[in-house]
Order: C-alpha cells, then structure tokens, then sequence
C-alpha cells in the first residue's frame, strides 16, 4: 500500500511538471474519460427508472422497462471504443514522457513500477475528467443514487487498468531511450480460429435454405454480435497480413521514395497497425449493417404505416433508429480520434529515425506521403473486408423481411466502407503538423 501511495504521489509530481506540449495528452485522456463517465451515469439513471416512470422525450421509447434495458446495453457497449481510446493516449502520453521515464530508472525505479506511474498519471487525468462530466450531468439526472459514486470511482480506476494494460511492453532504457517490443508474429491462432468459425456459420446459414426456411434475423442480436465480432477479428489479421505482404512488395518492386520508406515501415512491424485499427474495423462492420438494416427499416416501417399495421406512432421507432445512428457515429468519431492518436504515437516513437531521414536530404513531402501510405495500404483490404461483412449482415436481414414484404436492396450499407476508409486518411493527415516538428535536428542529440 505504502508503495502504491508513493508512486501515486510520483504520479502527481509528474503530472503537475508537465509541459506545454504534454497537457493536450492530458486534456484527451480526460475528454474520453468524462465520456466515460456521462455514458455510466446516463446507463445508471435509466436503470433507475421505476417501472411506470414516463420520459418526457424520445417518444415513448424510455418510458417501457424493456426498452430503458436495451437502450442501456447499447450505450455500453459505447464503453469499448472509449476505453480503447483511453489506451491510446496512454501509450503517445507514455512515450513524450521518455526522458521522466528514463531518469525514474537511473534513480532505481524498475520497468514495471515506471509503467505503473505511466497509468497512475492517466488515472488522474480520468479523474479530472470524471469529476468534470459529473458536476455537469448530476444536475440533468433525474435523481442520483449510490451508483453515482461508484461510476465517479470506477472510471479513473478502470482508465488506470486500461493504461496499465496498453504499457504492458513499454520500456524505459536508463539512458533516455524508450522501446517498444512486440511479438514477431501477429494473432495466429486467434485469427486462424475465428476464420474457421466464421466460414462454419457462413456456411450453416447459406445451407439452412436447403434444408428448410432462412434462420430467422430475429434470433437474437448475440449472433449478429458474434458475427460481427468474427468479421473483425478476420479484418484486423487480414490487416496485419496484407501490410507484411505488402511491404514486402513494394519494398521489391518500386523505386518510389514514399512508397519505400512506407513499405520498409510496414514490413518492420506490420500488426501495430492491426491493433489499432481493431475498434477502427467493429465499428466499420456495426456501421455497414446498421445503414442496410435502417434502410429495410425505414421503407417497410413506411409500408406498414401505409396499411395501418403500425403498433406504435411511427416516431416511436424513428427515435429508436435514429439514436442508434447517433451511437454508431459517436463511436466512430472516437475510433477516428485513437487512429489519429495512434499516428502521432507512431511519430513519437520514430522521431529520431525521422530526423535522421530528414538531415540526410529526404524531403517533407516524401515523408508525409510515406505516412498516409503506412495508413492507407493496410486498410484498403481490412475495411473491405469488414464492410462486405457488415453488408452480408443487411442483406440476411432483407432476405428474412423479405419473406413478409417486399424490401429494397441495402446498397446504402456498400457506402460506409468507402466514408470509413476517406475518412481514415484524413485523419491520419492530422498528424502532418507533428511531422514537421518530429524532423528538428534536436532530436539527433538523444540518438
């Protein structure tokens, strides 16, 4: 415990004597934590509802039990991209603060008690942001109860364990280097298994019209959860392969400047991209699905308001849907945020190798296409493959309407994958101005 206490008060040192350019780290750890936050108190005060409470807004939709319980797993599961994000500012926070680092080491401190004061300064960042998003939605709640204080006290511990988790292979060398070291090879089995398992179900629900009616859409959202999980997992190794493959390729092949600095980057390490774009390709998957299924929605919610068969004023699921939306774009904004972060990240770490190139006559430009490149080529299949995925999930949904009515095709679900992928390298492209800071011959004096 005393332990614990001391490098908590390491924590706090580290952060109060935090620079300029390190307080906007800070400021993203606490924004994601304070999204955290209003997310929990949001599920906690909806959960608290009595049963014949009425809402005044959202058309009914909250005024049911069953309905409050769904909208609250929905927004949980909002807690995944969160806390994704969270890891991310982590690990850019944890590599700014090298030299800190590096001097906790010279003073005795071991690797992993440098981690841990690495998360503790992340913890506090949450703190400052859970604090902040409760002083703000106490007031809106309809009432506050015990589970207040415990959201408040769960989201700077949990950011903690998530921090703790995202530095588990960081290392701080003594002498003011830092390291990242990963595994050689990426999520074999893993991802081996779930492209079994996900060409078994492919299968069973091609098969099951030969054998009898089309498995019911409605089983449950765990199997589109579950295949929309597989999807993924198939998306992030293929992301991870295509970038091996890839760099392998055009390191061979090209005389381009760009496209070789990019292909040496991705054949280096090719599946730090693919942990990043984990989140990145779920979302790309719910995403895709969703805008089919709205589709189908949308036009037989219209036809059977045409023929009276509506249980409910047609608001009542327009609300619904479009709530949906506004959650699958808030998580996607935040996996647009950690990819951001995740190329400022890979900046950091590399800004001595970046200088080199750069004061041996390699051009800005070169390197700032040599950075989009690193982003756009292992995503082109990954999103690919995750928006067909998620396209396959909207047309099921269709072949299983269209027993009853008639539905139009979901092409609107082909649309997200080609916004996800633009809208990936424009985020990537944020990271641009910390190139040019990145290439300062000052960074040579610490190689």
């Amino acid at each position: 415990m005393r332990a614990l206490l001391t490098d908590l008060r390491l924590a706090w040192l580290l952060t109060r004597g935090s620079d300029r350019r390190e307080w906007w780290r800070a400021g993203l750890t606490a924004c994601g934590a304070a999204l955290a936050t209003a997310i929990g108190l949001a599920v906690v005060a909806l959960l608290s509802l009595d049963a014949f409470h009425s809402v005044s807004f959202g058309s009914g939709l909250f005024d049911s039990p069953g309905d409050r319980r769904n909208v609250s797993l929905a927004l949980g599961l909002l807690l995944i991209p969160v806390l994704g994000f969270l890891g991310q500012c982590a690990r850019i926070g944890a590599v700014h603060r090298d030299r800190r680092l590096a001097a906790l080491r010279l003073a005795g401190a071991g690797p992993w008690q440098v981690r841990r004061i690495a998360a503790l300064e992340s913890g506090l960042a949450c703190l400052a942001g859970a604090v902040v998003a409760t002083a703000v939605a106490v007031p809106l709640l309809p009432r506050a109860t015990a589970w207040t204080g415990v959201v408040v006290v769960a989201v700077p511990v949990v950011g903690a364990a998530v921090s703790a988790v995202a530095l588990r292979r960081v290392v701080a060398d003594p002498l003011g280097r830092l390291r990242r070291t990963r595994p050689v090879r990426g999520p074999g089995r893993l991802s081996a298994a779930a492209t079994r398992l996900l060409a078994v179900t492919l299968a069973g629900l091609a098969l099951t019209p030969v054998f009898g009616s089309p498995v019911s859409f409605g089983l449950g959202p765990v199997t589109v959860l579950v295949l929309a999980a597989l999807v993924s997992l198939v998306a992030v190794w293929l992301s991870g392969a295509s970038s091996r493959q890839l760099g392998e390729g055009f390191a061979a092949g090209t005389s381009r400047p760009a496209l070789l600095i990019a292909a040496e980057r991705m054949r280096e390490d090719p599946w730090s991209t693919a942990r990043t774009h984990a989140a990145l390709l779920l979302v790309t998957v719910v995403g895709s699905g969703f805008a089919g299924v709205r589709q189908i929605l949308l036009a037989d919610l219209a036809d059977m308001r045409r023929k009276g068969r509506l249980g409910a004023h047609m608001a009542y699921y327009t609300t619904g849907i479009d709530l949906t939306a506004v959650a699958i774009l808030l998580a996607f904004a935040l996996v647009l945020t950690a990819l951001a972060v995740g190329t400022a990240e890979s900046l950091a770490v590399r800004r001595r190798g970046l200088a080199a190139q750069a004061a041996a006559g390699v051009p800005h430009s070169v390197l700032a296409r040599a950075l989009l490149l690193e982003t756009a080529l292992p995503l082109f299949p990954a999103i690919a493959v995750a928006g067909l995925g998620g396209t396959a999930i909207s047309f099921w949904y269709g072949a299983d309407i269209a027993r009853h009515t008639d539905v139009p095709v979901p092409f609107a679900a082909l649309l997200v994958p080609v916004g996800v992928y633009v809208a990936c390298v424009l985020a990537a492209a944020t990271s641009l101005p910390l190139l040019r800071r990145s290439v300062r011959p000052g960074e040579l004096r610490y190689a």
